[in-house]
């Protein structure tokens, strides 16, 4: 829907939002390319591979981003949700 069938709000996402959601899609891969480096470490002992930990956190960012480009949105509209307040009066 363009607008809400009761209040007649308009349900369009200015571009800006995309732009943040693409920071948060960013800090998540650091973080779980982090958590995939320290997996990699407690489960082989081997600290002196770098080709090890570069397979292991680009096959597993690639798995994850179909999850990371959902939820980097999803983090971002809670972030957002307390500051989107409706006024009716800008729907005129």
């Amino acid at each position: 829907n363009i607008n809400c069938p009761n209040c007649k709000m308009i349900f369009e996402i200015e571009p800006g939002y995309f732009y943040a959601a693409m920071y948060v899609s960013y800090a998540m891969s650091i973080l779980e390319g982090g958590f995939f480096c320290l997996l990699t470490y407690l489960t082989t002992n081997n600290a002196e591979s770098p080709w090890l930990y570069t397979a292991v956190i680009i096959i597993g960012l690639l798995i994850i981003s179909p999850i990371n480009f959902r939820y980097s949105r999803v983090l971002l509209l809670f972030w957002l949700s307390p500051k989107v307040h409706y006024h009716p009066e800008l729907d005129k």
